[in-house]
C-alpha cells in the first residue's frame, strides 16, 4: 500500500486504512518549498548570532540558557536521549505507522524549521520497515509526547531498540541491516521532533477507529438480538426521531429499520399481545444515536488535531517571526479520549443487558441460557457472566483522564493534558467492548437458530452466516473461550462495520 501524506489535509479514511495497513510513505512534493523556506529561518537566526528559544537555548526551565553555536547539535542529541524515559510494553506497529504519518505531516507544514534532508532520513527510516520501539508510558500529553517521541527520534538516531520484520534488535542494528546512517540532528530539529502530541493523536485515533468498529457491531448485533426476542420495530418508526430532532438518532433508527427489512420472523409476531419491549431493545436509537454523535463530535476533533502543526516554537515565514506558544498541550485530544470512552462503554453496557435478557428463559421466551438440556449443558451462563465483568471494569476506565492534571518540569510546565493515557485506555475499552457484543452476536445468533423455520432478514442472513462460518450453533456445552476469542475478533477486525460504514466518520471524513 502506498500512502503519499498531503500535509493537514489527511484523511480519516487514509488514516484507518493506515492503522490497517503497513505503507510506503511518501510527501507531497509542494511540501518541501515551504520546508526548505521554514529552515532558512533557522540558520539566518543562528548565522546573525540572535537568541531565540528552541534554537539556541535550553529548554523548560532552562529556557534563558544560551547554547553556543558549537555545542547546538550536541544540545539536541542530549535533549532526545534525556528524554526517551518511557517504561511498559512497547506501543503496537498500527499506532506505531500513525505517529510517523502524524509527525511527517507536522513537520513538513513550514513551521517547524526542520531541514528538508532530515525529512528525508524520516521516511527512509519508515519505508525500511523499521517500528521504533516506544514504551507506551511516561507522558503527560503537555509540551507533546516528550518521552514517547523521544523514543522514536532516537531510534532514527540509531540509540534505543526497534523491530524489524517483528525481530527486536537495536535500533544501530536495524539502521545497519536497511543500508541507513543514523540521523545526526541540527539546531531545532530535537525540539521539533519531541513537542507535539502525535502520540496522544495516534492513540486516540485507533480508539475512534475501533469504536466505530464496537459501535457498527453493536447496531447489527442489537438488529439481530431484536429479532431474536421477537421484539418490535415500532420503536424504529423515523416519527419518532423527528419529533425528538436529536441528529445521530434519526441517523441510527433508520439504519435499524433497514437492517431488519423483511425478517421472516418480525411478520410472524406482527399481531402479538406485548404491548413494550424492554429498554435495552426499544432504546437503541436514543443511545447508540447519542453514541454516534459524540463519536462524530470526537472524531471532527481528532481529525483537526491530526492535520494540526504541534510542535514549538513556530516559524512563520512571512516576516521571520519565532513564536513560542503552547499547541502541544493535548487538551483537546484528552476531551476527545474521554467523550469516546463514555461512548464505548455505554454500547457495551447497553449490550450486556441485551445478552441478559436472551439467556433468561422468563424474558426472552428462549431455551434457558440458549442451550437446548439446560442443566446438563450451561449454554451461555458464564458467557454473559464474563460480558458483565467486563462492562464493570469499563466504567471504571471510563472516569475521565482529562480532569487529572499534574504538574511537571519544575512547575513550569504546571498543567497538563494527561491525554496519552486517556487515549491509550481506549483500546482496553475496546478490547472489553468488542468482547460483549460479540457474546451477543453468538447469542442472538444461536436465538435465532431457535425461531426456525422462520428466518431473519436478508441483510442479518448473511451476518449470521459470517458468525456460522466462525462459530458453529452451541448444542452441547463445549470450551468456549476460542469461540468468544473469535467473536471478538471479527468484531475488532470490521467484520460487521461494512452494513454501518456510511454514517460512520471513516466513511465520511
Amino acid at each position: 500500500m502506498s500512502f503519499q501524506i498531503n500535509p493537514g489535509q489527511m484523511t480519516l479514511k487514509e488514516l484507518r486504512g493506515l492503522y490497517r495497513n503497513e505503507a510506503n510513505l511518501s510527501l507531497n512534493d509542494d511540501a518541501w518549498d515551504v520546508v526548505r523556506a521554514s529552515r532558512k529561518v533557522v540558520d539566518d537566526i543562528t548565522d546573525q548570532g540572535k537568541t531565540v528559544y528552541g534554537i539556541n537555548t535550553g529548554f523548560g526551565l532552562l529556557a534563558q540558557t544560551s547554547i553556543a553555536d558549537d555545542e547546538l547539535e550536541l544540545l539536541q542529541t542530549n535533549l532526545v536521549l534525556s528524554h526517551s524515559t518511557g517504561v511498559g510494553r512497547p506501543l503496537t506497529d498500527d499506532v506505531v505507522r500513525l505517529i510517523y504519518a502524524l509527525k511527517i505531516s507536522s513537520l513538513a507544514q513550514g513551521y517547524s524549521g526542520i531541514r528538508a534532508s532530515t525529512i528525508e532520513t524520516f521516511l527512509k527510516f519508515v519505508n525500511a520497515g523499521i517500528i521504533a520501539e516506544i514504551p507506551r508510558k511516561g507522558s503527560v500529553g503537555a509540551s507533546g509526547d516528550l518521552s514517547p517521541l523521544a523514543h522514536m527520534t532516537a531510534a532514527i538516531m540509531g540509540e534505543g531498540f526497534v523491530r524489524l520484520k517483528g525481530e527486536r534488535m537495536s535500533a544501530k542494528e536495524g539502521l545497519e541491516k536497511c543500508g541507513l546512517k543514523p540521523l545526526s540532528l541540527s539546531s531545532k530539529e530535537g525540539l521539533a521532533f519531541l513537542n507535539g502530541t502525535q502520540v496522544s493523536t495516534a492513540l486516540a485515533l485507533k480508539g475512534l477507529f475501533q469504536a466505530e468498529d464496537v459501535f457498527a457491531s453493536a447496531v447489527v448485533a442489537g438488529s439481530m438480538s431484536i429479532d431474536a426476542l421477537m421484539g418490535s420495530v415500532a420503536p424504529f418508526d423515523e416519527r419518532i426521531h423527528i419529533a425528538r430532532g436529536q441528529p445521530g438518532q434519526i441517523t441510527v433508527s433508520k439504519k435499524y429499520l433497514s437492517l431488519l427489512k423483511n425478517s421472516e420472523i418480525n411478520l410472524a409476531h406482527h399481531d402479538c399481545e406485548k404491548v413494550q419491549d424492554p429498554y435495552s431493545l426499544r432504546c437503541q436509537p436514543q443511545v447508540m444515536g447519542a453514541a454516534l454523535d459524540i463519536i462524530n463530535n470526537a472524531a471532527n476533533t481528532l481529525l483537526i488535531e491530526a492535520n494540526a502543526v504541534t510542535d514549538n516554537p513556530l516559524i512563520f515565514t512571512d516576516n521571520g517571526d519565532v513564536i513560542s506558544g503552547g499547541n502541544f498541550h493535548a487538551e483537546p485530544v484528552a476531551f476527545a479520549a474521554d467523550i469516546l470512552a463514555m461512548a464505548i462503554c455505554e454500547i457495551a453496557s447497553i449490550s450486556e443487558r441485551r445478552l441478559s435478557i436472551l439467556v433468561d428463559p422468563k424474558m426472552s421466551d428462549l431455551p434457558a441460557f440458549l442451550v437446548k438440556n439446560s442443566g446438563v449443558n450451561s449454554g451461555f451462563m458464564i458467557a454473559q457472566v464474563s460480558a458483565a465483568a467486563l462492562v464493570s471494569e469499563n466504567k471504571t476506565m471510563s472516569h475521565p483522564s482529562s480532569v487529572d492534571s499534574i504538574p511537571t518540569s519544575a512547575n513550569q510546565e504546571d498543567h497538563v493534558s494527561m491525554a496519552t493515557y486517556g487515549a491509550r485506555r481506549l483500546t482496553d475499552l475496546a478490547f472489553n467492548s468488542a468482547t460483549v457484543i460479540g457474546v451477543e452476536l453468538m447469542a442472538a445468533a444461536q436465538g435465532v437458530d431457535f425461531r426456525a423455520p422462520h428466518k431473519t432478514s436478508p441483510i442479518l442472513q448473511k451476518v449470521h452466516k459470517k458468525i456460522r462460518d466462525k462459530v458453529p450453533h452451541y448444542t452441547v456445552d463445549r470450551f468456549f473461550a476460542p469461540d468468544m476469542d473469535q467473536a471478538t475478533n471479527m468484531v475488532l477486525g470490521g467484520d460487521f462495520s461494512d452494513h454501518i460504514m456510511d454514517i460512520l466518520p471513516s466513511g465520511n471524513m
